[in-house]
């Protein structure tokens, strides 16, 4: 402080404002590098259920430090880092099914009988059905 005017002195005033921007530039620094590896880890998520991955814990296989967010803050690199992951850990990936091996029949289009293909009994049947519908 500055004698007999009871106000800090200018060159404390300004190491306290040089301190205070140190303090936010680091805090910046650490916000995007937190950004940037959560911009990372969601384009890996997205790519891994793309590629069919199981179990996504299979991402925590992957070196954190090959993984780098371009120059823009964006991440290209995740289809080549997941395809490496799928040539190197098969067993990760796999189409999902349910407990049934069997194959799905395929889907037919179901085709209404026309009334001229029914007997009289049939177009009554129908005709009544049709009727209770209204």
């Amino acid at each position: 402080m500055s004698e007999g005017t009871g106000l800090p002195a200018a060159g404390d005033e300004l190491a306290a404002l040089r301190a205070h921007a140190e303090g936010l530039e680091r805090r910046l620094a650490e916000v995007q590098a937190e950004s940037g590896a959560k911009l990372v880890q969601m384009a890996l998520r997205a790519e891994a259920l793309r590629a069919g991955m199981v179990d996504l814990d299979g991402l925590k296989l992957i070196d954190p430090a090959s993984l780098l967010p371009g120059g823009d803050g964006e991440f290209d690199g995740a289809a080549e880092v997941i395809g490496k992951l799928r040539r190197d850990k098969p067993w990760l990936f796999g189409a999902a099914n349910s407990s049934s091996t069997a194959v799905p029949p395929t889907a037919a289009v179901t085709r209404r009988k026309l009334a001229t293909e029914m007997s009289l009994e049939e177009w009554r049947t129908a005709r009544a059905e049709l009727l209770r519908r209204r």
